[in-house]
């Protein structure tokens, strides 16, 4: 043991936190702040990536002839309407909480701005989880069909459209997960003020 060892231990300072080993609350905070601005940045990737792909589908199909076709569209059906409006507003709450993230990265001891993103980051996933969960409701019909409502299964003729409109959801659930992580990360780090 080093005097500076024993020193320390005689004024009771390092009983819990040998010398090397002690993290600063501020430090700590700053690191968490760091991973909340790196998750808000896959989030929205997430988020983007999802509305962008429901947007962007719809196939059509020849019938008999070339003049009389059968078209799928997302803004067929107002849930993925719906879905692309909820990914959307997300997208954008996201991009526009990343300067207040980022002022949490230099002053990692701000008390209120983290609480009102917590209450802001939980009315958007609440809008993210309605969006994706209405759409995963409409994209089981299409895959399974509902025989007691005489709803056929759409996706054994619209098979790309299906395809898209699955792959969409990937990424929307995705940035659902990485909102949760949000939070609690959030919450986490007013817990240790």
């Amino acid at each position: 043991m080093t005097k500076e060892t024993a020193a320390m231990m005689e004024q009771g300072e390092s009983s819990s936190h040998p010398k090397g080993l002690y993290v600063h609350p501020k430090g700590y905070n700053r690191g968490l702040a760091i991973i909340d601005l790196v998750f808000r940045l896959v989030a929205i990737v997430g988020t983007i990536a999802s509305a962008i792909a429901m947007g962007t589908t719809n196939e059509t199909l020849p019938f008999f002839t070339q003049f009389i076709q059968f078209r799928a569209e997302y803004n067929d059906l107002p849930s993925f309407t719906f879905f692309v409006v909820a990914n959307s507003v997300v997208c954008a709450y996201l991009v526009l909480s990343i300067p207040l993230s980022i002022v949490h990265i230099i002053k990692s001891s701000a008390r209120y701005s983290r609480l009102i993103l917590i209450f802001f980051d939980a009315a958007m996933l609440t809008l993210l989880t309605a969006g994706a969960s209405a759409a995963a409701a409409i994209v089981y019909l299409a895959h399974k069909g509902n025989v007691r409502a005489n709803w056929f299964a759409i996706c054994q003729q619209f098979n790309s459209f299906c395809e898209r409109i699955s792959g969409s959801l990937i990424g929307s659930f995705a940035a659902m997960v990485v909102m949760i992580l949000i939070i609690f990360l959030s919450a986490f780090a007013l817990a240790r003020h």
